[in-house]
């Protein structure tokens, strides 16, 4: 069982990680030589420490290492891999182009982790639709236990089954949801941040006392403005744009998020956001 995963960025590393540690040979295609360095070994000390806290076999670990590959370009994959999965930014057009590309590379299964974007116009150019669908992981991957699985139009049946039982294999749950604007997870993620931001605009309360009163309160396991941290202010930001432009005002963009990411405070990745952040 083979897999890769296109994008090392924050997902992307998370997603390849799962896999990794789960056993399968993962390879992560990312064309930032600076990012491509430095992947193998932050997931190996990743996975060190998964082990030290008893959240990972020790000989997982040690193997973790060994079952990553890195390579610049997809062209660069190997043909007839198991799974595809694809983690490149929020952007339709840089999606469709990387899924056209990763289906030349004829895999069993091709997967976008799209939070957003619907699965059937990302589906739109490729020649085996039939074979694409959504996996969308969370933020971080190693801790969170879901994949939503997002059924398009053309997904047939093995398809889905496929993804349920790869999530299985990497030790998670999984959804199945039809392909509509934000599916259930992210419509339900980003209508709680958006007015999380709005009451720090408003004054309520500090960002502290919003996220402590979700934590405290409601149990989530963090609060809605640290985890949008965590995400990235930019990609909330393009969220709330394709979102609105479905479903309305109520997920409009708040100003305080259109203004930090203006200043370039994007959360945890730049060392400021609602909260700071030590880099």
């Amino acid at each position: 069982m083979s897999v890769a995963v296109i994008g090392g960025g924050t997902m992307g590393r998370g997603i390849a990680y799962v896999f990794a540690a789960a056993g399968l040979p993962t390879t992560v295609v990312e064309p930032d030589p600076t990012r491509a360095e430095a992947l193998v070994g932050e997931l190996a000390q990743r996975a060190r420490t998964g082990a030290e806290r008893g959240k990972l076999d020790p000989t997982a670990a040690e193997r973790l290492p060994d079952l990553l590959d890195v390579v610049g370009d997809t062209t660069r994959l190997a043909t007839g891999l198991d799974l595809v999965v694809e983690s490149v930014p929020e952007i339709p057009t840089l999606k469709a182009e990387v899924l056209t590309a990763a289906e030349a590379r004829e895999p069993r299964l091709l997967a976008s982790n799209t939070s957003s974007i619907s699965i059937d116009d990302l589906a739109g150019n490729l020649a085996r639709p039939q074979s694409f669908l959504g996996m969308h992981f969370f933020n971080p991957v190693w801790s969170l236990p879901l994949v939503e699985v997002v059924r398009g139009r053309a997904s047939d049946e093995a398809a889905i089954t496929a993804a349920q039982d790869y999530a299985t294999t990497i030790g998670k749950e999984s959804i199945v949801v039809r392909d509509v604007p934000g599916f259930a997870t992210s419509r339900l993620d980003n209508i709680a941040a958006f007015e999380a931001m709005r009451m720090v605009e408003e004054e309520v309360a500090t960002a502290a006392d919003i996220d402590k009163a979700a934590v405290l309160a409601y149990g989530h396991p963090i609060g809605p403005l640290r985890l949008s941290d965590v995400v990235g202010l930019d990609v909330r930001l393009d969220i709330a744009r394709h979102l609105s432009t479905v479903y309305g005002e109520r997920y409009a963009a708040p100003a305080i998020l259109e203004r930090l990411v203006e200043q370039g405070h994007l959360g945890r990745k730049t060392g400021q956001g609602f909260y700071r952040w030590d880099r």
